[in-house]
């Protein structure tokens, strides 16, 4: 076992023990159903992170073609160049040189664009994922939204347009910790893409969304903090 980078197969197979736990303690609970397309989404990832990872051959010569030919035209172009002593003056000369300086800076122009056009392929799929795993970490957080610790108390009066709160303490704290775990998972998920690439833009997107599920994890256990104050006690979770 490799415990120097993240194994794809292992997160795969801690989300779906986590639906499952989820669906045990609260049958038919929409979170549950969140976790299944979290697992559902990891299992795609493994594969397309792979994909990532490898090199891209056909890509890579079908740039190396095009810039090979590039530098053959550059170099048949440069060789029709006949360089003439007799009539010539500083403003042919100067003229001359322009168009040769533009030809080259066009020129390598084009093969920086055909060099990087693997990593920026990369970074599209990449990107897309990221995305996809961003607006999860939105939805999982909408789920922990109505959870509010001070209803526990008794004393708050409920209108016509709140939510139902049936959860002990106990419950709510298990359903929270749920939450925290599938925000966590989510990072993990994210940081395959930039375990994967050295591409900057996708590793400082991964880095976003750690960071933000970072954030919503302190906001969950400040909940649970809660709880316990409101409960009286410290509430005692079993490990599921």
């Amino acid at each position: 076992m490799n415990y120097r980078s993240l194994d794809p197969a292992l997160l795969i197979g801690t989300l779906a023990s986590l639906e499952r736990r989820i669906d045990e303690r609260f049958p038919g609970a929409g979170l549950a159903k969140v976790c299944a397309e979290l697992a559902a989404i990891a299992r795609e990832s493994g594969a397309k992170v792979a994909r990532i990872a490898r090199p891209h051959y056909l890509l890579r010569i079908s740039s190396a073609a095009v810039m090979a030919s590039g530098v053959v035209l550059l170099a048949y172009v440069s060789s029709l160049i006949e360089v003439k002593k007799e009539g010539t003056n500083v403003y042919g000369i100067l003229q001359g040189f322009e168009s040769g300086f533009n030809i080259v800076v066009l020129m390598g122009a084009a093969i920086f664009f055909f060099s990087q056009f693997e990593m920026r392929w990369k970074r599209r799929l990449a990107m897309a994922d990221l995305h996809e795993l961003r607006s999860i970490v939105h939805v999982i957080d909408m789920h922990q939204l109505t959870k509010d610790p001070s209803a526990l108390g008794g004393e708050a009066s409920a209108t016509e347009s709140s939510p139902k709160r049936t959860f002990t303490p106990f419950q709510l704290t298990r359903y929270l910790d749920y939450c925290s775990e599938m925000l966590s998972l989510t990072a993990k998920l994210a940081a395959l893409y930039a375990q994967s690439s050295k591409d900057a833009v996708v590793v400082d997107a991964a880095s976003d969304i750690g960071q933000i599920t970072t954030n919503l994890s302190s906001k969950i256990w400040q909940k649970i903090t809660l709880v316990q104050q409101v409960a009286g006690t410290p509430i005692k979770t079993p490990v599921t």
